[in-house]
């Protein structure tokens, strides 16, 4: 017979974020509506782009375009920022920066996005750019593409500025080459090739949607950079090395294993955010609560919530570490908190019975007795999304197979990692809101990040 495990757990609850009055707001009643997570007024929300800090202020483009000051609260400020183009042309996913110095000839301060042009009918990706002196008017730039390979798999630019080599990098997928392309340029239309990287990792089918950045290491003054991109249409993968303006290079004992950033089933095209300003003590993104199996099945999708990021040397390396921003604790209500050993078996959460699903949960279970335990979030008309981590064998295992209330094409799935203990103890941060569950193990070095879509009766938790 198992051996009872010690249960520590505070629960808040969470109200809407998104809009003043948001709970009387017809908006925020629509089925699986996110109440905390940045979701749009209407259609459907892609990748996101362009994410930046500047003049106090957090921009968010997915070619519409919103704005923050906390990442809490969003004002959306148009469903399409950009303007100029053929009807033969669409915006994919790209990237924005301020160009401070004028070096693209549109003045000081401009706006620069740079994103794949789609060509509708020969199907060609080149990158592009367009200008912007408001940040919410985009103006197609008359000599695009500043990047073309003729290609149908060429995609995803983030421009960043190097500071050291006084030069713009750009950095693109050539997507089923499982290549990362590294370009330069002084203004932001003239771009030379400078090297490749990749295959590497996980370069089973395709990459996309990279992103280069640098991240502080062990919480001192060392950085890392941090080289990111999709995968397979399903996950991200990151690696971690040196940059010198033109080549990424490996640390030194970098695995060859991939190295993922979620490993749920959900998390896809994330972005982290330029910071123009020179104010912000963390490395923040956000990603794309969705993958392509089954987008054209379920609502019009929505972004996780605001992530800070960090590099920690553990036994096995350096690895990349995830934990939702302090911001949110902003929404919280009045805690409840229980502390208890468990018994075997199966029991509702006692002291809490949430009328939606709409919550975080802080949960602490004690290790050191060989155990299988967890939680059933979700519950009812005979349904759940299962939460279950095995001592032995430290699997943390998130099983959705009977959560959603409609049938949904490919979404009866499970995922799972490893999960070491840290001092005896099972930590987890656990963001529930309506339509996805997102869990953050211990110091977020593992996270998982899963729609669910129950029913509105499906709020129980054991």
């Amino acid at each position: 017979m198992h051996i009872a495990n010690k249960l520590i757990l505070t629960i808040a609850l969470t109200l809407a974020a998104t809009a003043a009055g948001a709970q009387t707001d017809t908006l925020y009643r629509e089925a699986y509506r996110p109440q905390y997570h940045f979701s749009p007024r209407k259609g459907r929300v892609g990748d996101p782009s362009g994410l930046m800090f500047h003049e106090g202020k957090f921009h968010l483009f997915w070619w519409g375009k919103a704005e923050s000051t906390d990442l809490v609260h969003f004002d959306e400020v148009t469903p399409f920022a950009m303007t100029g183009a053929s009807d033969n042309i669409s915006y994919f996913t790209g990237s924005a920066v301020v160009d401070k110095d004028n070096t693209a000839g549109y003045g000081k301060n401009a706006y620069i996005a740079a994103y794949t042009m789609f060509e509708k009918d020969s199907k060609k990706q080149a990158q592009a750019i367009s200008f912007s002196h408001d940040g919410r008017t985009f103006h197609f730039y008359d000599g695009n593409p500043v990047v073309d390979l003729w290609s149908t798999e060429f995609r995803d630019p983030t421009v960043i500025r190097h500071e050291p080599t006084r030069r713009w990098v750009m950095v693109v997928a050539k997507a089923l080459e499982k290549k990362v392309k590294f370009y330069t340029s002084e203004n932001l239309k003239d771009w030379t090739w400078v090297s490749d990287f990749g295959p590497s990792g996980d370069s089973q089918r395709s990459w996309e949607c990279p992103d280069l950045f640098q991240v502080s290491l062990d919480g001192g003054k060392t950085k890392k950079w941090v080289l990111l991109v999709s995968i397979n249409w399903a996950q991200e993968q990151y690696f971690v090395g040196d940059f010198d303006g033109k080549e990424f290079r490996l640390m030194d004992g970098h695995p060859t294993e991939p190295l993922l950033v979620d490993h749920g089933l959900d998390y896809y095209a994330s972005r982290t955010f330029q910071d123009f300003d020179g104010t912000l003590d963390d490395c923040l993104s956000l990603g794309w609560v969705a993958t392509w199996d089954y987008v054209p099945h379920v609502p019009g999708g929505f972004w996780s919530v605001p992530r800070r990021l960090a590099l920690k040397t553990y036994p096995d390396g350096v690895r990349l570490t995830q934990q939702p921003i302090d911001a949110l604790q902003t929404l919280r209500g009045k805690p409840t908190t229980v502390s208890r050993t468990l018994a075997p078996g199966v029991v509702a959460l006692p002291k809490f019975q949430p009328s939606a699903n709409v919550y975080e949960l802080d949960v602490t279970f004690t290790t050191d007795t060989p155990n299988v335990f967890g939680l059933n979030l979700c519950v009812g008309e005979g349904r759940k999304v299962a939460l279950t981590y095995d001592t032995e064998s430290h699997t943390f295992l998130v099983d959705r197979t009977h959560c959603a209330a409609a049938d949904i094409p490919k979404f009866s799935r499970t995922a799972h990692a490893k999960v070491l203990p840290q001092d005896g103890k099972l930590r987890l941060r656990i963001f529930v809101d309506k339509a996805s569950v997102e869990v953050f193990t211990n110091e977020g070095r593992e996270v998982f990040t899963m729609q669910t879509f129950p029913a509105e009766t499906q709020t129980g938790i054991e």
